[in-house]
């Protein structure tokens, strides 16, 4: 699973590149570096603001954006208790089957399914979406360098006037941080696009924020384990070689 995902991850990475090169020559401005939670040697995710990100990214995003590589009962990761990610799944159909007379059958999804993509395939995606097919977020946060801070500057960025002289093409956005500085995707938040369920002031910051850490969680789900297996890992080398050093010396002084 783990080399699926890192296949698919570069795979989709070099697709994000190849799309945000063909709008123009050039690459995006360089996003504005922030403080995250989940970045660093003691990475931790803030459950809060990833649970805020979920809600943004059910609410908004997930109206054109899947997450193929997330189970609805991964939310238990993230604070969730079972009878909450069943009403979350339970809002969403899935097909099934075949049944006993041999027939597809669409369904409720349940928390063992993944999140259901907006799109039955890629080709209505594409015919619904101007011939652009919208990139699955699962690996989003892993597919671009500066991944967080990428993905939070374009979010909040779209700017509704290009820079003097820029020629903006037909149906595109101007984004200064998207390569090419023209994206095809709308302008996705404005700021109380959700009514967060801990009060928290919906702005477009805030917004961005939490979905990116949203994204980063989907991209990263086990970061935390990874993280405290990693420290474990260090400090138990770290007392081995110390009692390894301890026996050498012990053992030439004898010898001396």
């Amino acid at each position: 699973m783990t080399m699926a995902r890192t296949l698919a991850a570069s795979v989709f990475g070099a697709i994000v590149m190849v799309s945000g090169g063909a709008f123009a020559a050039g690459g995006g401005a360089h996003a504005p570096d922030r403080d995250w939670t989940f970045e660093g040697i003691f990475a931790t995710f803030d459950l809060s603001e990833v649970q805020r990100g979920l809600q943004v990214y059910l609410e908004v995003c997930a109206n054109c954006h899947g997450l193929q590589y997330v189970a609805y009962r991964d939310l238990g990761m993230i604070g969730y208790d079972e009878d909450q990610i069943k009403a979350i799944a339970a809002e969403y159909e899935v097909e099934d089957g075949p049944d006993s007379d041999g027939e597809m059958f669409m369904r409720a999804a349940r928390p063992a399914d993944r999140f259901v993509s907006p799109y039955p395939n890629s080709k209505y995606a594409a015919a619904m979406n101007g011939g652009a097919v919208p990139p699955d977020l699962s690996l989003i946060y892993k597919a671009r360098a500066n991944g967080a801070n990428y993905l939070h500057a374009l979010l909040s960025g779209y700017e509704e006037e290009p820079e003097d002289g820029f020629e903006l093409m037909d149906g595109l956005s101007f984004n200064p941080y998207f390569p090419g500085h023209q994206i095809a995707m709308p302008q996705p938040l404005y700021g109380e696009d959700v009514e967060y369920a801990d009060g928290t002031e919906a702005t477009i910051e805030q917004e961005s924020h939490d979905v990116t850490a949203f994204l980063a969680w989907a991209a990263e789900p086990y970061l935390e384990r990874r993280k405290s297996m990693g420290l474990t890992v260090v400090l138990f080398v770290l007392v081995l070689t110390g009692l390894f050093y301890a026996c050498k010396r012990k053992i030439w002084a004898d010898l001396h």
